[in-house]
């Protein structure tokens, strides 16, 4: 079963020229690719913390690392 907002985004793509249809497919295939890895990797880090792999989560430096990895201060 393909959801309703699938089905309308995929009649509405069938009016655009055959370029424009092929460049939407590759982005939207690239897209569904990206979040099944996403929700892969999701599962794997659930599967490690409810086994007892995880370990407490220091947030300030969490934040302090990113901000530094991202050039904000």
């Amino acid at each position: 079963m393909v959801a309703r907002s699938v089905e309308l985004a995929v009649t509405a793509l069938a009016s655009l020229p055959e370029r424009d249809q092929d460049r939407m497919g590759r982005q939207l295939l690239t897209y569904i690719e990206r979040l099944l890895q996403l929700r892969a990797e999701i599962d794997k880090g659930s599967g490690s913390f409810e086994a007892g792999a995880g370990e407490a989560l220091d947030i300030e430096d969490f934040l302090h690392r990113q901000n530094e990895r991202h050039g904000t201060p």
